[in-house]
């Protein structure tokens, strides 16, 4: 992952998505930033859809991208967690999440297990973070 270029502001998209750990009684958070100018994805990680795992995306961060302009869903987790100044809120239309909400579409169509509709369950949660990290390495160095 490469720091943002020096000189300008980074800006990361927040957002989060549902998939399931053994049945679609136990859903299983992906909370995900991506650095908007490079599309790769600086942090993420998995939990429930709470304040807690917002904040534990939070600072999964790393350091380059903590001043970031944050741009997110209307979800009050990120108001709790990211700093008034740095964040800024949109809805489906305005674009703000646009690339976030196309990578959620892009981890939904490559791996079986986050697609909405699906008889491909993760077994344990072990083996959904495995896939997730797999993910992630080859789709950041695609964005290279």
């Amino acid at each position: 992952m490469a720091p943002p270029v020096s000189g300008t502001t980074p800006a990361l998209e927040l957002d989060e998505l549902w998939s399931f750990l053994g049945s679609k009684n136990q859903p299983a958070w992906v909370w995900a930033a991506l650095d908007r100018e490079t599309r790769q994805v600086v942090a993420c990680c998995l939990g429930d859809r709470s304040e807690e795992s917002c904040r534990y995306l939070w600072e999964q961060v790393p350091a380059p991208w903590r001043t970031a302009t944050c741009y997110t869903d209307f979800w009050e987790a990120y108001q709790a967690v990211i700093p008034a100044a740095q964040h800024e809120t949109g809805g489906k239309g305005d674009g703000h999440t646009a690339h976030i909400d196309r990578w959620n579409n892009t981890l939904r169509q490559r791996l079986g297990q986050f697609v909405r509709k699906t008889l491909s369950f993760s077994k344990c949660d072990q083996m959904h973070w495995c896939r997730l990290k797999l993910f992630l390495h080859r789709y950041n160095l695609s964005c290279l």
